[in-house]
């Protein structure tokens, strides 16, 4: 059973990335072992689509050894404000 939280994973995300958005949902009815995220951040421009994952992935490598499963979304700024948000 993981230890993390939505709002554990929310608040790293936002202190490591300089995330300007983070949406964590925890998908696993309360057990922690499968989370989606949407994350917003600058640190995300000119990366691609998989170096964006490997900086989020990087950033909760502790995490996701407990962490099941772990989708997410990644966006700049600027995307993001474009997707109407």
């Amino acid at each position: 059973m993981s230890v993390y939280t939505e709002d554990y994973l929310k608040q790293k995300l936002i202190d490591k990335l300089e995330a300007t958005h983070v949406e964590v949902i925890d998908e696993s009815d309360g057990c922690g072992g499968k989370f989606s995220a949407v994350i917003v951040s600058p640190q995300f421009q000119g990366k691609a689509l998989l170096q964006r994952h490997r900086l989020v992935n990087t950033t909760l490598a502790e995490e996701l050894k407990t962490i099941h499963a772990f989708s997410q979304k990644t966006y700049t700024p600027e995307q993001w404000a474009a997707e109407g948000n």
